[in-house]
């Protein structure tokens, strides 16, 4: 059975894994990085002040995520299309 036609399959990807999203691996910093500043903070090592730890975690996401999402567009470009719109 000739499974071109078939609308579920046509345009995936054919080695069947899907590149990480871009969003989920920068979520997935942040609660690293929470984790690791609590660790910290619960060891004494440093005095840590809330505000300005959310203040950079919310820029360092937002760049994250800017250029995560720049280098997606830009390799999605690069890629050769099949001539179908």
């Amino acid at each position: 059975m000739d499974n071109s036609n078939n609308p579920t399959t046509a345009g995936q990807d054919s080695t069947g894994t899907a590149p990480p999203r871009v969003g989920t691996v920068v979520w997935g910093l942040i609660v690293l990085a929470l984790a690791a500043l609590i660790i910290v903070a619960q060891l004494g090592i440093v005095t840590l002040n809330g505000t300005y730890v959310l203040i950079g975690l919310m820029i360092g996401a937002g760049v994250a995520l800017v250029v995560g999402g720049l280098l997606s567009a830009r390799k999605r470009d690069n890629e050769p299309t099949t001539g179908k719109s």
